[in-house]
């Protein structure tokens, strides 16, 4: 008998990857792994208008947190990674709606609340799939179930006053008899005036902003353009004038919905209520008229909401598309949480002046 007390295994030499193979699992992996951290925690965004000047600014990168609400699974799974709309740098659509999945939101470890600035996808934008619906950003002033009132531009949340944010800002016309020059405006941190003649100019600046310019020798005149009570706004939510006269500075009350609210539907409500219940609660065909709505065919005179909805509006007050021109935001269209400011960079301004230093990693409120 033979004892064997070692055998050499008869082993292949590892095959080396090829240079473009090996590049190709690491462009691979990266892809792989950035789609994830977009996908589940944090995304970058960049700020490209002033609807929330001076609480973020034109050339801010922010930080999306998509753990505070919970990451939705994707609804159109047929898209090129890393991309939105389009592929980078063209007009190609990114993506294929052949295939719409029923998405899902995942445990986060917070709820959307009150004054949170967020990210969501502009709900009227019907060209798109929800979830590839352009991104906007504002702060959402209320939540599901919350009565919102506006008056003299001042926001009431369940009948309480809500103090406007830092950052606020309104319409201003200023009078200056010799005129304003450029460095006035960039001395004063003004974005985008608007000369409506040699002494009359335009701009969005905070209460406390007018008046300290009031102080000053040159201007003659500082006056807060605004919607009085009865200057009726058909444009703003919920575009019924007869029944609800309302304008961008004064409107309400009305009850934001809730998942699982009940409401009775007549002529009063049904204005409130009809584009959440057509556009937004998953129903195929409804029929909606001044004083009636029917879902595939049977008439309802109440309703029970699927989902949350949220009003939003941006800082910047008078020159910002939200809610009052376009209603309720659904949970489903929520993208995340703004957070952090990690990059500021002034487009108005040369290379040497461009970045915002005192911006940069600030945290946002």
């Amino acid at each position: 008998m033979s004892t064997r007390f070692w055998t050499k295994e008869n082993k292949k030499p590892r095959e080396q990857k090829g240079f473009f193979r090996e590049w190709g699992d690491a462009i691979l992996f990266a892809v792989v792994a950035a789609t994830l951290i977009r996908w589940a925690t944090f995304e970058a965004y960049t700020i490209p208008t002033p609807s929330m000047e001076k609480s973020l600014l034109v050339g801010d990168y922010l930080f999306v947190s998509k753990l505070h609400y919970g990451p939705r699974t994707p609804k159109t799974p047929l898209q090129v990674p890393l991309t939105h709309q389009t592929i980078w740098g063209t007009n190609i659509p990114s993506y294929s709606d052949a295939i719409q999945l029923t998405s899902y939101r995942l445990p986060g470890f917070s709820e959307v609340k009150n004054n949170d600035v967020v990210v969501f996808n502009f709900p009227p934008e019907e060209q798109h799939p929800t979830d590839l619906r352009t991104n906007y950003i504002k702060r959402c002033i209320g939540i599901a179930g919350d009565k919102i009132e506006m008056r003299d531009m001042q926001i009431y949340i369940n009948d309480k006053l809500v103090p406007d944010p830092a950052g606020v800002q309104y319409s201003y016309v200023l009078v200056a008899p010799t005129g304003l020059g450029e460095k006035f405006f960039k001395d004063y941190n003004i974005y985008q005036p608007r000369q409506e003649n040699a002494s009359v100019f335009s701009v969005h600046i905070s209460p406390q902003q007018a008046e300290e310019i009031s102080k000053l020798p040159f201007i003659s005149q500082v006056v807060q353009m605004k919607d009085s009570v009865g200057d009726v706004r058909a444009e703003v939510f919920p575009f019924k004038p007869s029944l609800y006269p309302h304008n961008k500075d004064n409107f309400g009350p009305f009850i934001i919905p809730k998942e699982g609210m009940k409401v009775t539907l007549d002529a009063k409500t049904i204005p409130l209520y009809e584009m959440a219940i057509r556009r937004y609660e998953g129903h195929e065909n409804v029929v909606v008229t001044d004083n009636s709505i029917s879902i595939d065919g049977k008439p309802i005179t109440e309703y029970t909401f699927k989902q949350n909805y949220y009003w939003m509006m941006g800082d910047n007050r008078h020159n910002s598309e939200d809610s009052r021109y376009w209603g309720f935001v659904p949970e489903d269209h929520i993208v995340g949480k703004a957070v952090l400011v990690w990059m500021s960079s002034n487009p108005d301004e040369g290379l040497l002046d461009k970045i915002r230093w005192r911006r940069i990693f600030m945290g946002i409120k």
